[in-house]
């Protein structure tokens, strides 16, 4: 490789080593990316072609060390991708997902290379390697013969012409929902359309109108936080309609962005992947390497729960439409209606509603919050930095430091809404943290969708937001606080439904009053939460949880059901969809929290694909896990804390997740602890 004045190529001498954003152009990446391929395809080679005997070093290590340059490109290439794109970099998004699909075949279909690790593996307890040595071992022995590496030459190719068309569609479809999202808005002409709306809520649509050129106007988007906002509190009932029919039909367009002959492709290459590997069905290969194992056991957990938060979502429409009825209304609820009345119930029960919450619920409070809780389990401090360069003018960049003083790591908040960034919110890499060659330290990005409010304005979450914000933190401590030799074993390389329990973890803390009432305070005022608020604030938890476990849950069995049936892509998707749902009794008044035609998680990439129900399995750990501190008396209990730090925030993929969770637990988790926590245990 030669640098060629391209920044991608250098060494970086920013400070951290951080990327150089303020140099990086798009039209750097695609040079970068073939040179860094190139030169892991030689080391490869070499490594493959190696005369020598196979020893951990000559294979294992030279493997690991082969592909470190191109993932520091990678890394900056597709966190712009997500977080801050544009046509050229979508451009280059679609040129090279096919490659990195090649790429990646070429690699672990090398039967040479193969035959190496398999070597290796075979004489594992002869080597004289540590624990961790063996885990990689084994990992990479796993993934070779997943990738197909034990097939015949027919069927390598095949299964690599599936790959590279997977990595097609799945960059089209998640462009798509881009498009959708980018040309819709709902603009709000006058206090007529406005009725409803809380002052911050305004406030928030007039920042999204100025950013899309209509100054003096308001307007609605289909990001989460404004979406939802506007149908939790807009009175006009035909714009909450008009607005949940655009957010929910993201995807079905039936024009150029449309994704169902696009999921109907993905669901049958990921069958006939699946069967050329010796599975039945992709559900069936996917979980194969997973805590969960066996559709059999997701499946399983997934009826516990749904009948439970059915039968509480059944109830809670009848309360709502009960509300309706007094109100003088004489229509059936309807899904778009349900966050609108489920917001007057809660006041109603609870005498406080989510506009009176949010001015206490301030974003730079919450990321506090977030520090300081992180500092009081591990001993971390956060402190901000101006001298790293930043891919947009609103991302900020803190210096982590442990409880000794040394650099931990870079954490890169990223938290408004934006034309250029996909919806949703995640935390991913600019660097992993590694031990390969003395000790790298990690880079950590959380990207999330909040409303921008007005310039002088603080920015004002909703609970569900600062939950967000607590989940993905989680994943960030997953990755700042990772403590392995092997990249491949670093920080959130885990089982789908192990990464989960870092974030939703750390959820646990943002409801607990130490934390709430240090942190929330009133944006105007600077009085913290009074703690009758507070007291409702708690007691409402598992308000509205029937319908948050529905539209999860029948989410997780639409996933589950449409990788389990290998004829599932020769029917109409979203027909499949609504047979599921019938199925299983999906209440009337209700949809998926993702429906089938935008659901990112499972068709923009294979990462959550059959993998939804990680979510739930993982808060069977967290539930279980947190009541670990709860039994101490003390919810920062320094024992149960390093435990939890050893075995699982700074573990990587060291150990087996049922292992690691043993380690911190000494047991299994049972259900029991997530019921309780969703106030579904009573229910029939």
């Amino acid at each position: 490789m030669t640098a060629a004045g391209n920044p991608l190529l250098e060494t970086w001498t920013t400070p951290y080593r951080a990327p150089p954003f303020d140099r990086i152009t798009p039209g750097d990446f695609r040079p970068a990316l073939d040179a860094t391929m190139a030169a892991q395809k030689a080391a490869v080679e070499k490594i493959a072609g190696d005369p020598a005997e196979p020893t951990f070093d000559n294979t294992i290590v030279a493997l690991e060390r082969s592909g470190l340059e191109l993932g520091k490109v990678a890394a900056v290439f597709f966190g712009l991708a997500g977080a801050d794109t544009n046509d050229a970099i979508q451009a280059i998004e679609r040129d090279v997902a096919p490659l990195f699909s090649r790429h990646s075949d070429e690699i672990f279909l090398n039967g040479a290379l193969f035959a190496r690790v398999e070597k290796l593996w075979a004489a594992r307890e002869s080597l004289g390697l540590n624990s961790e040595q063996k885990r990689v071992l084994d990992r990479y022995h796993t993934i070779f013969q997943r990738a197909g590496a034990g097939l015949d030459d027919a069927g390598k190719t095949r299964l690599a012409a599936i790959n590279e068309r997977l990595a097609t569609l799945g960059t089209l479809f998640g462009q798509n929902i881009l498009a959708d999202e980018k040309s819709w808005m709902l603009v709000l002409d006058g206090e007529a359309d406005l009725a409803g709306l809380p002052d911050w809520a305004r406030a928030s649509a007039a920042a999204a109108a100025e950013e899309r050129g209509l100054p003096g106007k308001h307007v609605v988007t289909l990001a989460r936080s404004s979406i939802e906002s506007f149908l939790t509190f807009s009175t006009r009932r035909d714009l909450r309609e008009k607005a949940f029919e655009a957010w929910t039909a993201r995807g079905e367009s039936g024009g150029d962005s449309d994704n169902r002959k696009i999921i109907a492709e993905i669901a049958q290459l990921r069958t006939e992947a699946a069967q050329l590997l010796g599975h039945p069905t992709y559900a069936h290969f996917r979980l194969s390497d997973q805590m969960a194992k066996t559709p059999e056991a997701v499946a399983g957990l997934l009826q516990t729960v749904w009948a439970r938060g059915r039968a509480r979502a059944t109830r809670e429409a009848a309360d709502l439409q009960g509300l309706i009825a007094e109100e003088g209304g004489n229509h059936r609820l309807a899904a778009s209606d349900w966050r609108h009345y489920a917001e007057k119930m809660r006041k109603r029960l609870f005498d406080f509603d989510e506009a009176e919450l949010k001015p206490y619920l301030q974003l730079d409070k919450m990321i506090e919050a977030a520090f300081y809780t992180a500092g009081r389990l591990f001993g971390l401090s956060f402190t901000e930095v101006h001298d790293v360069p930043v891919y947009n003018p609103d991302v900020r960049v803190w210096k982590v430091t442990g409880k000794d003083g040394r650099f931990v790591g870079l954490f890169i908040g990223d938290y408004f809404a934006r034309t250029s960034k996909r919806s949703g919110a995640w935390m991913s890499g600019f660097r992993d943290q590694e031990k390969l060659d003395g000790d790298v330290r990690p880079i950590i990005v959380n990207v999330m969708n909040f409303s921008k409010p007005p310039k002088g304005q603080p920015a004002l979450l909703s609970f569900d937001d600062a939950r967000t914000l607590f989940h993905e933190f989680g994943h960030a401590l997953h990755g700042l606080l990772s403590d392995v030799t092997y990249p491949l074993l670093s920080g959130t390389g885990v089982t789908t439904d192990f990464v989960e329990l870092p974030s939703q973890l750390f959820e646990h803390w943002l409801e607990q009053p130490e934390v709430l009432g240090q942190f929330a305070v009133h944006a105007e005022t600077g009085k913290p939460m009074p703690e009758a608020l507070l007291r409702k604030v708690l007691s409402a938890r598992t308000f509205n949880q029937g319908f948050a476990t529905v539209e999860y849950t029948s989410s997780a069995l639409v996933d589950l059901d449409l990788h389990l049936q290998p004829d599932a892509a020769s029917r109409d998707v979203v027909a499949f969809e609504k047979a599921v749902l019938a199925k299983i009794g999906m209440p009337e008044a209700m949809v998926m929290r993702h429906r089938t035609p935008h659901f990112l998680h499972i068709f923009s990439g294979s990462h959550y694909a059959s993998g939804y129900y990680s979510y739930l399995w993982s808060e069977v750990l967290d539930a279980d896990a947190f009541a670990a501190f709860e039994e101490t008396g003390d919810i920062f209990d320094p024992a149960t804390a390093k435990r939890l730090h050893d075995n699982v925030y700074a573990a990587g993929n060291l150990r087996d997740p049922a292992e690691a969770y043993v380690g911190f637990r000494g047991r299994l988790p049972t259900p029991d602890a997530l019921l309780r926590k969703r106030g579904l245990d009573q229910a029939a």
